[in-house]
């Protein structure tokens, strides 16, 4: 997608995770409720994300979500919504794309389209993303 790109950084401000249906089957599926803090291009405290994970035997596994950011992008004020798709791998690397759902960018952001990605590493605190995005 052409447009501008930006970079950051988020981390985990909270992580709640419960089980859906048995713990002691493979495939296992969760719930996650998530909020995390963006700085960088994207500045947003107190995200609201919620994800549905399956866990493979292996301990790799595979995710979807959703997330509401409410703040600023590159100085434009306003909120939007992310759909996310990911795996995770057997040591615990998590690789994400995201795409910011068509129609939900508010203020400064209505008309905002865009796509990311992160990969997360076992133990950072801090996790690097890279977005690019236009908006009408």
């Amino acid at each position: 997608m052409p447009g501008t790109r930006t970079t950051g950084h988020f981390t985990f401000a909270d992580w709640k995770e419960s089980p859906v249906g048995p713990e002691d089957t493979s495939p296992r599926l969760a719930h996650a409720l998530v909020t995390n803090t963006f700085t960088g291009g994207v500045e947003a405290a107190g995200t609201f994300c919620e994800y549905a994970i399956v866990y493979l035997a292996d301990k790799s596994g595979t995710f979807t979500g959703m997330e509401l950011l409410t703040g600023w992008l590159d100085g434009r004020k306003g909120a939007f919504a992310l759909e996310e798709r990911g795996t995770f791998d057997t040591d615990g690397t998590v690789h994400c794309r995201f795409e910011v759902v068509p129609g939900s960018g508010t203020g400064d952001l209505t008309g905002l389209r865009g796509t990311g990605r992160f990969t997360a590493r076992p133990g950072e605190k801090s996790v690097a993303y890279s977005f690019e995005y236009e908006v009408d």
